[in-house]
């Protein structure tokens, strides 16, 4: 009776211990699959999503926003297949819209910049019209208080340096003084915020008696966006920004 008993007891405990593990198991096997099924998008254009990592189709930024997928009801999936069946197209919306694209601000300054350093005063102007944009369309309503005050001070203070841009094609020497405002916000920005671009800040002693001769750049090389060819390589390297 007691070998009974015994080999009852192993009996439960290996079916309890086996149940156990193949619950791990399973739980392991759907968190990998959630792990490998993750989409991410474009900051820029949240139609295009792919694997985290991966480039933009559309303008070559990595994919960094993470999409929501959530479950679909009965109906919804009804939808989808008869969706499908007529041949319409389905986009996944990006998950969270409220992320502020640092990155497309940096490059679209850099933009300006490049525009700048070859006197193309009508180049400046539309890459400034596209940063405005930009500006516009991003909000800090998933930061805290503090940087959240900090985001939007600059969003006021950019958006006023980026429109005299803008509106200033021809006037070259106009463009170039608020470029040198601009300048300051967006290192501002970089110290607040970080980048994933590698970026520098040089500096013109020659420019505005030395004082706002500022500005930031992607290159090993010292171009200068304030005289352009009059003194392209005129300015040093202060060093990177991080």
């Amino acid at each position: 009776m007691k070998k009974i008993m015994l080999l009852s007891l192993i009996t439960v405990f290996i079916t309890v211990s086996c149940g156990q593990k193949n619950k791990e198991a399973t739980a392991t096997s759907s968190g990998k699959t959630e792990k490998a099924a993750e989409l991410y998008a474009c900051p820029m254009h949240p139609e295009v999503t792919g694997a985290s990592g991966g480039e933009c189709s559309e303008c070559g930024m990595e994919l960094t926003e993470k999409v929501v997928q959530t479950i679909p009801t009965e109906k919804e999936l009804t939808l989808v297949e008869t969706k499908v069946k007529s041949g319409a197209v389905l986009k996944t919306e990006s998950a969270d819209k409220t992320t502020f694209p640092t990155d497309a601000i940096v490059s679209n300054y850099l933009k300006i910049k490049n525009a700048l350093t070859k006197d193309d005063s009508k180049g400046a102007a539309i890459a400034a019209k596209d940063l405005h944009a930009i500006l516009n369309s991003s909000s800090a309503t998933s930061l805290d208080t503090k940087l959240k005050n900090k985001y939007n001070a600059f969003v006021a203070d950019a958006k006023v340096n980026v429109k005299h841009i803008g509106d200033n094609a021809g006037k070259m020497e106009h463009q170039r003084t608020y470029f040198s405002l601009l300048s300051k916000d967006v290192f501002d920005l970089i110290k607040a915020f970080g980048t994933k671009q590698t970026v520098y800040q040089d500096y013109c002693p020659m420019y505005g008696a030395g004082k706002n001769g500022y500005w930031i750049s992607e290159t090993q090389d010292v171009i200068n966006p304030y005289f352009g060819a009059e003194m392209l390589n005129c300015g040093r390297r202060i060093g990177a920004v991080q």
